[in-house]
């Protein structure tokens, strides 16, 4: 039988490092997620669940040993990080921007090929939800990709749960509107359009 959330949350508070691992096992999939969605990038995502957890196990005494899922305390972490991998990724481009240009060099294994459609997909979303303030990218990500509700959203961020459902309501306003400007054809090849991969960000209409 699995403990409660609240037995949970007093051992990792304690540093019982299986309840910690039980947690790792419990989340880091969901960790994993937002992370990519909010930076985009498979590698980042990976580097930003690794510095979730340990980011976790050091200051896991900050946990209150009553309340829920522990979710919304890791989500919260990594959206930190992401931002901050965020910051540094400008950093990068703008430095590699400055450099000349390798020559290209084409693969065509199918299997690269699927790494290719696959990457194009994860930047057109990427690319939509850009478009957004931060603020309102982190909401939209927590409340309809990590399935939080309003008030595990506010836990995870910080803040009260009046500007997470203000922000989660000019999000899904900013999105129609891009949707509706952005409108364009199928490409020849079938690939996902701005447009399309913005239609395809599944906000819900109500949260709790």
């Amino acid at each position: 039988m699995r403990d409660s959330e609240n037995d949970v949350r007093r051992r990792v508070r304690e540093g019982d490092r299986e309840a910690f691992a039980q947690l790792y096992e419990d989340f880091a999939r969901a960790v994993y997620n937002h992370a990519l969605r909010l930076t985009g990038d498979w590698s980042t995502a990976e580097e930003i669940m690794s510095d979730t957890f340990l980011a976790a196990w050091r200051t896991r005494t900050r946990v209150h040993e009553d309340g829920g899922s522990l979710l919304p305390w890791l989500l919260g972490i990594a959206t930190h990080k992401a931002d901050n991998a965020r910051r540094a990724q400008r950093r990068r481009r703008l430095f590699l921007a400055r450099q000349p240009q390798p020559p290209a060099q084409e693969d065509f294994a199918p299997r690269t090929m699927g790494r290719i459609d696959d990457a194009r997909r994860l930047l057109a979303v990427h690319a939509a939800l850009g478009r957004l303030r931060r603020q309102e990218q982190e909401v939209l990500a927590l409340c309809v990709w990590s399935g939080l509700d309003s008030r595990q959203t506010a836990e995870a961020l910080g803040i009260a749960v009046g500007p997470v459902r203000s922000r989660l309501s000019r999000a899904r306003k900013k999105l129609a509107r891009f949707a509706e400007e952005d409108r364009e054809p199928p490409t020849a090849r079938g690939e996902m359009t701005r447009a399309a991969a913005i239609a395809a960000l599944p906000v819900r209409e109500e949260l709790t």
